[in-house]
């Protein structure tokens, strides 16, 4: 197999979608195509279910994409090594962020980077704390921004920021026109929380806990994948949230949310870099702009 044909199929794999793989590699439809092919044709192994125009991954491409992935990693992590012993100013930057991190945090500080540093190639995925974690400690990418601190003895971790988790409900909500509320009445109503995995969730279980009550016993009645969609659904009434302040910022500003007066603990945000793996110095250059903020 060559790499590209490994390149080919991860991005295949990833978005599900030949046209779209095709688009984000800048190559033809029938070249991602024929890279496919040739490469079930070399190893004898069908690695993609086609049923119409949909593509999925069969149980041998399942077991094949985690390999896939890491040797692109070190691929990418000797093209990084080699740019930092040619010297200058370029190089890659790969960073993976939760979701609240990466919306309303880390931008601001990317754009001054790049601004600083207009030769590097940025390059910035999006999931929850604990995928954000797996994939510094899997070397897919150099820097993990996350809320709360990962149980990984592999991963160093370092804060760079503060954040503020508030409650929040709709105007018609009970408490709503509240003063405050007592921290025994948080299992007294629904709520509406992240997916398992969510710094964003884990930290709020955590506050929940330290006030002497077992999160299992909150009345969650609805799990989504992002804050934008938390925020949405307490906006129509289904229940209470505890979101970052900058989350619901924009809806309590427009009067479609309250917060509610029961104080949170702040929290913090941290970077991840894998303790033993090299750090680029475009890596190292972005961490040293951090510490001046």
């Amino acid at each position: 197999m060559t790499f590209e044909q490994l390149r080919v199929f991860v991005a295949v794999a990833e978005r599900q979608h030949v046209t779209r793989a095709a688009v984000a590699l800048n190559m033809g439809q029938s070249a991602v195509s024929a890279a496919i092919g040739a490469l079930e044709h070399r190893h004898g192994t069908k690695l993609f279910h086609r049923v119409g125009r949909g593509i999925t991954l069969t149980e041998p491409g399942e077991r094949f994409l985690a390999p896939a992935r890491a040797i692109l990693a070190q691929v990418e992590a000797a093209e990084r090594l080699l740019a930092d012993l040619r010297g200058g100013n370029r190089g890659t930057l790969l960073v993976q962020a939760s979701q609240t991190i990466a919306s309303y945090w880390l931008p601001r500080h990317l754009a001054a980077f790049r601004q600083a540093h207009p030769c590097v190639d940025i390059r910035l995925t999006i999931g929850n704390s604990a995928q954000a974690a797996a994939a510094v400690q899997a070397g897919e990418v150099e820097l993990g921004f996350v809320e709360g601190t990962p149980d990984d003895s592999g991963l160093r971790s370092q804060v760079v920021a503060r954040d503020q988790l508030i409650i929040v409900v709709a105007l018609a909500h009970p408490w709503a026109t509240r003063p405050s509320v007592s921290a025994a009445e948080l299992l007294e109503t629904d709520w509406v929380q992240r997916e398992p995995g969510s710094g964003t969730r884990a930290e709020f279980e955590l506050a929940v806990a330290a006030f002497g009550h077992d999160p299992a016993a909150l009345r969650t009645v609805l799990e989504l994948p992002s804050n934008e969609a938390v925020r949405g659904a307490v906006e129509a009434g289904l229940g209470a949230a505890a979101l970052s302040a900058s989350v619901a910022s924009p809806s309590l500003e427009a009067g479609l949310l309250c917060q509610v007066h029961l104080d949170l603990p702040a929290r913090n945000f941290y970077v991840l870099q894998h303790a033993q793996r090299f750090v680029s110095q475009t890596a190292q250059a972005f961490l040293a702009m951090l510490e001046t903020k």
